[in-house]
Protein backbone atom coordinates (compact mmCIF):
# COMPACT_ATOMS: atom_id res chain seq x y z
CA UNK A 1 0.00 0.00 0.00
CA UNK A 2 1.04 3.40 -0.55
CA UNK A 3 2.75 5.29 1.91
CA UNK A 4 1.54 8.98 2.49
CA UNK A 5 4.66 10.24 2.35
CA UNK A 6 4.72 9.26 -1.30
CA UNK A 7 1.59 11.37 -2.12
CA UNK A 8 1.69 15.09 -3.44
CA UNK A 9 -0.14 17.40 -1.56
CA UNK A 10 -3.46 16.99 -4.55
CA UNK A 11 -3.12 13.34 -3.91
CA UNK A 12 -3.83 13.92 -0.34
CA UNK A 13 -6.87 16.37 -0.97
CA UNK A 14 -8.13 14.17 -3.07
CA UNK A 15 -7.61 11.54 -0.39
CA UNK A 16 -9.91 13.37 1.78
CA UNK A 17 -12.21 14.89 -0.23
CA UNK A 18 -13.94 11.39 -0.82
CA UNK A 19 -14.25 11.19 3.26
CA UNK A 20 -17.53 12.31 5.24
CA UNK A 21 -17.51 15.13 7.48
CA UNK A 22 -19.89 16.17 10.19
CA UNK A 23 -18.84 19.57 11.77
CA UNK A 24 -20.32 21.96 13.82
CA UNK A 25 -20.11 24.18 17.26
CA UNK A 26 -19.23 22.20 19.94
CA UNK A 27 -22.19 20.80 21.76
CA UNK A 28 -24.27 20.52 18.70
CA UNK A 29 -24.88 16.81 18.58
CA UNK A 30 -21.90 15.64 16.57
CA UNK A 31 -21.20 12.55 17.68
CA UNK A 32 -24.47 10.92 17.99
CA UNK A 33 -24.94 11.51 14.19
CA UNK A 34 -21.60 10.68 13.28
CA UNK A 35 -22.32 6.64 15.32
CA UNK A 36 -25.91 6.21 13.41
CA UNK A 37 -24.28 7.65 10.22
CA UNK A 38 -21.41 5.06 10.52
CA UNK A 39 -23.61 2.06 10.84
CA UNK A 40 -25.87 3.08 7.71
CA UNK A 41 -22.90 3.05 5.08
CA UNK A 42 -21.00 1.37 7.58
CA UNK A 43 -17.38 3.50 8.35
CA UNK A 44 -15.34 4.44 11.11
CA UNK A 45 -14.49 6.96 12.73
CA UNK A 46 -12.03 9.33 12.96
CA UNK A 47 -11.96 12.29 15.14
CA UNK A 48 -11.70 16.56 13.67
CA UNK A 49 -10.87 17.92 17.27
CA UNK A 50 -7.70 19.14 18.50
CA UNK A 51 -7.78 17.68 21.51
CA UNK A 52 -9.34 14.91 21.98
CA UNK A 53 -5.55 13.70 20.94
CA UNK A 54 -4.50 13.71 24.39
CA UNK A 55 -4.79 10.87 26.70
CA UNK A 56 -6.37 11.55 30.09
CA UNK A 57 -8.19 14.88 28.73
CA UNK A 58 -11.74 12.98 27.87
CA UNK A 59 -14.79 14.76 30.22
CA UNK A 60 -14.00 18.53 29.21
CA UNK A 61 -13.24 17.16 25.29
CA UNK A 62 -16.46 15.22 24.89
CA UNK A 63 -15.17 11.91 23.77
CA UNK A 64 -16.61 8.99 22.49
CA UNK A 65 -18.21 6.77 25.50
CA UNK A 66 -15.83 3.45 25.69
CA UNK A 67 -19.54 2.06 24.50
CA UNK A 68 -19.73 3.67 21.41
CA UNK A 69 -16.40 3.37 20.64
CA UNK A 70 -16.42 -0.84 21.28
CA UNK A 71 -19.55 -0.72 18.69
CA UNK A 72 -17.49 1.63 16.20
CA UNK A 73 -14.08 1.80 15.98
CA UNK A 74 -12.90 5.57 16.04
CA UNK A 75 -9.05 6.53 15.55
CA UNK A 76 -6.93 9.80 16.01
CA UNK A 77 -8.15 9.71 19.93
CA UNK A 78 -5.99 9.22 22.64
CA UNK A 79 -2.72 9.78 20.56
CA UNK A 80 -0.33 12.12 22.70
CA UNK A 81 0.22 12.92 26.22
CA UNK A 82 -1.01 16.08 27.08
CA UNK A 83 2.51 17.49 27.61
CA UNK A 84 3.05 17.00 23.67
CA UNK A 85 2.95 19.67 21.46
CA UNK A 86 1.05 18.18 18.50
CA UNK A 87 0.90 20.45 14.98
CA UNK A 88 -1.71 20.70 12.18
CA UNK A 89 0.93 19.07 9.65
CA UNK A 90 0.93 16.11 12.27
CA UNK A 91 -2.53 15.75 12.32
CA UNK A 92 -3.07 16.19 8.63
CA UNK A 93 -0.30 12.75 7.68
CA UNK A 94 -1.71 10.52 10.53
CA UNK A 95 -4.89 11.53 9.08
CA UNK A 96 -4.28 10.57 5.64
CA UNK A 97 -2.44 7.24 6.89
CA UNK A 98 -5.81 6.74 8.79
CA UNK A 99 -7.97 7.14 5.85
CA UNK A 100 -5.80 4.52 3.72
CA UNK A 101 -6.11 2.20 6.37
CA UNK A 102 -9.49 2.14 7.05
CA UNK A 103 -10.08 2.01 3.55
CA UNK A 104 -8.30 -1.24 2.72
CA UNK A 105 -10.96 -2.53 5.33
CA UNK A 106 -13.27 -1.50 2.78
CA UNK A 107 -15.09 0.59 4.94
CA UNK A 108 -15.91 4.19 4.49
CA UNK A 109 -14.44 7.21 6.58
CA UNK A 110 -16.30 9.86 8.81
CA UNK A 111 -14.05 12.57 10.60
CA UNK A 112 -16.09 13.95 13.43
CA UNK A 113 -15.28 17.20 15.43
CA UNK A 114 -15.31 21.02 15.80
CA UNK A 115 -11.93 22.06 14.79
CA UNK A 116 -12.35 24.31 11.50
CA UNK A 117 -8.10 24.52 11.18
CA UNK A 118 -7.77 20.80 10.85
CA UNK A 119 -10.68 20.39 8.41
CA UNK A 120 -9.31 23.24 6.44
CA UNK A 121 -5.90 21.53 6.14
CA UNK A 122 -7.60 18.17 4.98
CA UNK A 123 -9.70 19.57 2.65
CA UNK A 124 -7.41 22.59 1.52
CA UNK A 125 -3.76 21.43 2.45
CA UNK A 126 -0.93 22.82 3.96
CA UNK A 127 1.77 24.91 2.80
CA UNK A 128 4.96 23.16 4.56
CA UNK A 129 7.65 25.69 3.27
CA UNK A 130 11.49 25.36 3.00
CA UNK A 131 13.07 23.86 5.88
CA UNK A 132 14.04 26.07 8.90
CA UNK A 133 17.61 28.17 7.81
CA UNK A 134 19.24 27.84 11.54
CA UNK A 135 22.21 30.22 10.18
CA UNK A 136 19.72 32.33 9.31
CA UNK A 137 17.56 32.80 12.60
CA UNK A 138 20.82 33.08 14.59
CA UNK A 139 21.49 36.08 12.54
CA UNK A 140 18.54 37.40 13.21
CA UNK A 141 18.53 36.69 17.25
CA UNK A 142 21.45 38.75 17.44
CA UNK A 143 20.28 41.42 15.77
CA UNK A 144 16.89 41.54 18.07
CA UNK A 145 19.91 42.30 20.63
CA UNK A 146 19.76 45.72 18.89
CA UNK A 147 16.39 46.71 17.51
CA UNK A 148 13.00 45.32 17.82
CA UNK A 149 10.93 43.24 16.77
CA UNK A 150 8.73 46.04 15.24
CA UNK A 151 11.94 46.70 12.64
CA UNK A 152 11.45 43.52 11.44
CA UNK A 153 7.89 43.58 10.76
CA UNK A 154 8.67 46.65 8.97
CA UNK A 155 11.24 44.97 7.15
CA UNK A 156 9.32 42.15 6.33
CA UNK A 157 5.92 45.02 5.02
CA UNK A 158 9.11 45.76 1.83
CA UNK A 159 9.18 42.15 0.42
CA UNK A 160 5.88 41.02 2.04
CA UNK A 161 3.15 43.49 2.82
CA UNK A 162 0.25 41.22 2.52
CA UNK A 163 1.93 39.13 5.15
CA UNK A 164 2.98 41.66 6.93
CA UNK A 165 -0.58 43.64 7.45
CA UNK A 166 -2.05 39.78 8.49
CA UNK A 167 0.73 39.47 11.58
CA UNK A 168 0.58 41.68 14.55
CA UNK A 169 4.18 43.20 15.02
CA UNK A 170 5.09 41.07 17.77
CA UNK A 171 4.26 38.34 16.38
CA UNK A 172 8.09 37.23 16.03
CA UNK A 173 7.96 33.71 15.03
CA UNK A 174 5.77 34.48 12.03
CA UNK A 175 7.69 37.15 11.03
CA UNK A 176 11.02 35.26 10.94
CA UNK A 177 9.31 32.56 9.39
CA UNK A 178 7.77 34.35 6.95
CA UNK A 179 11.42 36.50 6.19
CA UNK A 180 12.87 32.87 6.17
CA UNK A 181 11.01 31.45 3.25
CA UNK A 182 11.57 35.17 1.47
CA UNK A 183 15.34 34.96 1.63
CA UNK A 184 15.47 31.10 0.59
CA UNK A 185 12.68 31.15 -2.29
CA UNK A 186 12.65 34.52 -3.36
CA UNK A 187 9.19 35.03 -2.93
CA UNK A 188 6.64 36.39 -0.58
CA UNK A 189 4.95 33.48 1.71
CA UNK A 190 1.30 34.83 1.39
CA UNK A 191 2.22 34.48 -2.43
CA UNK A 192 3.23 30.53 -2.03
CA UNK A 193 -0.05 30.04 0.35
CA UNK A 194 -2.72 31.48 -1.89
CA UNK A 195 -2.49 27.50 -3.40
CA UNK A 196 -3.88 26.75 -0.33
CA UNK A 197 -6.98 29.24 0.13
CA UNK A 198 -8.59 27.44 -2.73
CA UNK A 199 -11.66 26.56 -1.88
CA UNK A 200 -14.04 23.93 -3.35
CA UNK A 201 -18.03 23.18 -4.71
CA UNK A 202 -19.91 21.72 -1.30
CA UNK A 203 -21.46 19.31 -4.19
CA UNK A 204 -17.78 17.97 -4.88
CA UNK A 205 -17.14 17.03 -0.81
CA UNK A 206 -19.69 15.69 2.06
CA UNK A 207 -18.90 18.48 4.69
CA UNK A 208 -21.98 18.58 6.95
CA UNK A 209 -21.89 21.46 9.90
CA UNK A 210 -24.71 21.37 12.13
CA UNK A 211 -26.58 24.88 13.06
CA UNK A 212 -28.46 25.17 15.30
CA UNK A 213 -30.36 28.35 16.53
CA UNK A 214 -28.62 30.48 18.99
CA UNK A 215 -30.68 30.13 21.70
CA UNK A 216 -30.72 26.33 21.11
CA UNK A 217 -26.71 25.82 21.16
CA UNK A 218 -26.58 28.00 24.47
CA UNK A 219 -28.84 25.64 26.07
CA UNK A 220 -27.20 22.61 24.77
CA UNK A 221 -23.68 24.12 26.07
CA UNK A 222 -24.95 24.90 29.56
CA UNK A 223 -26.55 21.37 29.49
CA UNK A 224 -23.17 19.76 28.56
CA UNK A 225 -20.84 22.21 30.97
CA UNK A 226 -23.25 21.02 33.72
CA UNK A 227 -22.28 17.23 33.04
CA UNK A 228 -19.02 17.98 33.17
CA UNK A 229 -18.68 19.27 36.30
CA UNK A 230 -21.61 16.56 37.77
CA UNK A 231 -19.22 13.63 36.39
CA UNK A 232 -15.92 14.30 38.04
CA UNK A 233 -14.22 17.01 35.40
CA UNK A 234 -12.18 18.85 38.68
CA UNK A 235 -11.10 15.40 39.45
CA UNK A 236 -9.54 14.52 36.25
CA UNK A 237 -7.96 17.77 35.95
CA UNK A 238 -6.82 17.45 39.62
CA UNK A 239 -5.48 13.83 38.14
CA UNK A 240 -3.74 15.18 35.33
CA UNK A 241 -2.08 17.81 37.29
CA UNK A 242 -0.96 15.21 39.58
CA UNK A 243 0.41 13.01 37.20
CA UNK A 244 1.95 15.54 34.88
CA UNK A 245 2.93 17.97 36.96
CA UNK A 246 1.60 20.62 34.36
CA UNK A 247 0.01 19.93 31.20
CA UNK A 248 1.40 21.55 27.72
CA UNK A 249 0.96 24.59 25.77
CA UNK A 250 -1.53 23.76 23.92
CA UNK A 251 -3.70 21.06 25.97
CA UNK A 252 -3.46 23.48 29.17
CA UNK A 253 -5.33 25.99 26.97
CA UNK A 254 -8.18 24.32 26.30
CA UNK A 255 -11.51 26.04 26.40
CA UNK A 256 -12.61 24.45 29.87
CA UNK A 257 -8.76 23.11 31.50
CA UNK A 258 -7.75 26.36 31.34
CA UNK A 259 -10.40 27.68 33.49
CA UNK A 260 -10.44 24.24 35.56
CA UNK A 261 -6.47 24.55 36.42
CA UNK A 262 -6.88 27.99 38.07
CA UNK A 263 -9.65 26.61 40.08
CA UNK A 264 -7.43 24.02 41.35
CA UNK A 265 -4.24 26.27 41.86
CA UNK A 266 -6.60 28.46 43.92
CA UNK A 267 -6.96 31.18 41.72
CA UNK A 268 -11.27 30.92 41.21
CA UNK A 269 -14.29 29.26 43.18
CA UNK A 270 -15.50 26.47 41.94
CA UNK A 271 -19.07 28.87 40.81
CA UNK A 272 -16.72 31.09 39.36
CA UNK A 273 -15.43 27.89 37.57
CA UNK A 274 -18.12 26.55 35.98
CA UNK A 275 -19.20 30.40 35.24
CA UNK A 276 -16.28 30.82 33.31
CA UNK A 277 -16.16 27.66 31.01
CA UNK A 278 -20.22 28.22 30.30
CA UNK A 279 -18.95 31.93 29.11
CA UNK A 280 -15.78 30.92 27.22
CA UNK A 281 -17.49 27.86 26.06
CA UNK A 282 -20.08 29.84 24.65
CA UNK A 283 -17.59 32.60 22.84
CA UNK A 284 -15.85 29.21 21.27
CA UNK A 285 -18.91 28.06 19.58
CA UNK A 286 -19.15 31.74 18.07
CA UNK A 287 -15.69 31.34 16.54
CA UNK A 288 -16.47 27.93 15.71
CA UNK A 289 -19.34 28.78 13.59
CA UNK A 290 -17.58 31.85 12.07
CA UNK A 291 -14.65 29.48 10.81
CA UNK A 292 -17.31 27.02 9.17
CA UNK A 293 -19.13 29.84 7.37
CA UNK A 294 -15.81 30.71 5.72
CA UNK A 295 -15.13 27.09 4.39
CA UNK A 296 -17.38 27.52 1.31
CA UNK A 297 -16.76 23.61 1.71
CA UNK A 298 -19.37 23.32 4.16
CA UNK A 299 -23.09 22.39 4.38
CA UNK A 300 -24.91 23.74 6.65
CA UNK A 301 -28.05 21.90 8.27
CA UNK A 302 -29.96 24.34 10.19
CA UNK A 303 -31.91 22.49 12.38
CA UNK A 304 -35.31 23.11 13.35
CA UNK A 305 -35.43 25.18 16.73
CA UNK A 306 -38.09 23.27 18.56
CA UNK A 307 -36.97 19.31 17.18
CA UNK A 308 -37.10 16.69 19.91
CA UNK A 309 -33.97 15.43 20.94
CA UNK A 310 -34.83 11.80 20.18
CA UNK A 311 -35.38 12.96 16.39
CA UNK A 312 -32.53 15.20 16.24
CA UNK A 313 -29.84 12.45 14.83
CA UNK A 314 -32.50 10.58 12.36
CA UNK A 315 -33.72 14.36 10.93
CA UNK A 316 -29.86 14.87 10.13
CA UNK A 317 -29.05 11.66 8.65
CA UNK A 318 -31.86 12.28 6.26
CA UNK A 319 -30.68 14.93 5.05
CA UNK A 320 -27.15 14.17 5.04
CA UNK A 321 -27.94 10.98 2.46
CA UNK A 322 -30.68 13.19 0.76
CA UNK A 323 -27.78 15.93 -0.05
CA UNK A 324 -25.36 13.08 -1.23
CA UNK A 325 -28.02 10.49 -2.93
CA UNK A 326 -26.87 12.01 -6.38
CA UNK A 327 -23.30 11.63 -6.11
Amino acid sequence: MTSHSELDNQQKIAISMDCWFITGATASGKSQVSIELARRLPAEIVSLDSMAIYRGMDIGTAKASPSMQAEIPHHMIDIVEPTDLYSVMQFRDEAISTIMDIRSRHKQVIFVGGSALYLKALLRGIFDGPPADPEFREQIERELQDVSVGELHKRLAQVDPISAQKLHPNDKRRIIRALEVYRTTGQPISHLQNEFETAHSPEDCKVFTLRHPRSVLHQRIQDRVDWMFDNGFVTEVENLLQQYGELGKTASQAVGYREVIEHVQGKNELSETRDLVLYRTRQFARHQETWFRGLAECRMLDLPENIPPAELTPWVIEHVLEQTSSR
